[in-house]
């Protein structure tokens, strides 16, 4: 189980990581601070529609939900593994939580 938890660890990290950096960079570029790529463009432009980047799908978990459902879907994942690795293995399973069931 140790590497099950480790695997999904590692992804939902890189996941943060990429998320983090393109937001840190997206809010930069509409102060005029860098240069708007057209990566932030579309970006921006999908987090306005409420849709999911398509940078951030690619290192995500599969979903078809609307960007806002999505966001919620992740902490419910992080809070899941967090509660994981401090409390210990848990009783019950969250099977459509990790990244591939």
């Amino acid at each position: 189980m140790n590497t099950v938890l480790t695997q999904e660890v590692i992804r939902y990290n890189n996941l943060l990581k990429v998320m983090m950096e393109l937001l840190k960079n997206l809010q930069l570029a509409l102060v005029g601070e860098v240069v708007m790529s057209e990566e932030l463009e579309k970006m921006s432009n999908s987090i306005y529609d409420n849709q999911v980047p398509k940078v951030w799908a690619e290192v995500g978990f599969l979903s078809l939900k609307p960007l806002s459902s999505w966001i919620q879907d992740l902490n419910d994942r992080v809070q899941f593994l967090k509660e994981w690795v401090e409390g210990g293995t848990p009783s019950v399973f969250w099977i459509s939580g990790f990244f591939f069931p």
